[in-house]
């Protein structure tokens, strides 16, 4: 017993130590493209293309940046996806805060049907919905709009809503009953009980359902090559594809990874500002399904 009561400590260390070195090895695996990408973006073409893409530059170009922002107008693309996404991540969260607290609260006929209803959309692909929202949003004078984007993504094929709602339900789930009946007792409404209370309370998981689907909105490139022809129109994923075509046979490679860099920095600050709020929100959604 007292050799296996020496042996649990040392068990204990290797095993952490093992685990933590698997986590820096992941962790250098996903930071080194970032690094790298940001790296290419203060170098000139010529560096780029003498076969030392991996070296330190010799001269920090910033004026790459002020390029593309300029002349390239990636300025432009930078507001469009910024007004695009902000629009859509607002409009997903009130639709899924409210159906998914009337989901995961209240029983009534239909419930389960509608549920699953929400999931299976998750399942159809986006291509799927090309043409007939193409010609929806024609119908409607709506193409070649920042407004048709936002509805698009807010409530169309891309899944934003069905995922926000699948989650936000097993987070209101996981939220104690006793609130709810306490507030009923001190004469709170239906409405009152969850803009007053169950509201505040989902606040890390609709900060972590709301990061979540701004990677998707602010990185998708299909439903916007598609829907929008206007070059006042482009969003960044857009942009940046339109950017390297234009360049045709000679790609100015400082530019355009300067392009990357200014996509990658908005969500790497929601994430470093938000980091606490998604780490509870997924925790506190994890207790119940």
């Amino acid at each position: 017993m007292n050799e296996l009561s020496i042996n649990r400590p040392r068990r204990r260390i290797v095993s952490k130590t093992i685990v933590r070195f698997f986590l820096l090895l992941w962790s250098a695996v996903v930071l080194y493209p970032v690094i790298w990408t940001f790296l290419t973006s203060l170098k000139d073409n010529q560096m780029v293309m003498l076969g030392k893409p991996w070296d330190l530059p010799s001269a920090l170009r910033f004026e790459n940046y002020s390029n593309v922002w300029n002349r390239a107008h990636f300025g432009d693309y930078f507001f469009n996806s910024l007004i695009v996404t902000v629009g859509s991540i607002a409009l997903s969260m009130a639709l899924a805060a409210t159906t998914a607290y009337i989901l995961a609260r209240f029983r009534f006929k239909g419930r389960g049907l509608l549920y699953f209803a929400y999931i299976a959309s998750m399942m159809i692909p986006t291509t799927l919905g090309l043409i007939p929202l193409f010609f929806l949003l024609s119908d409607l004078q709506l193409d070649n709009t920042l407004t048709g984007l936002v509805l698009v993504y807010s409530v169309g094929t891309i899944g934003i809503l069905p995922f926000a709602i699948f989650f936000l339900i097993g987070f209101y789930q996981s939220l104690p009953k006793e609130l709810e009946e306490a507030a009923t007792i001190d004469g709170c409404t239906d409405y009152g009980i969850f803009f007053r209370i169950m509201l505040p309370l989902s606040k890390p998981g609709l900060i972590t359902v709301g990061i979540m689907n701004t990677l998707t909105v602010w990185n998708e490139y299909i439903m916007a090559t598609v829907l929008t022809n206007n070059p006042e129109k482009y969003t960044v994923p857009v942009g940046i594809a339109i950017m390297q075509a234009e360049m045709q046979y000679r790609t100015e490679w400082g530019p355009l990874f300067a392009g990357l860099a200014i996509s990658m920095l908005p969500v790497i600050l929601m994430y470093m500002i938000y980091q606490r709020q998604i780490t509870g929100g997924l925790t506190a959604g994890a207790l119940k399904g």
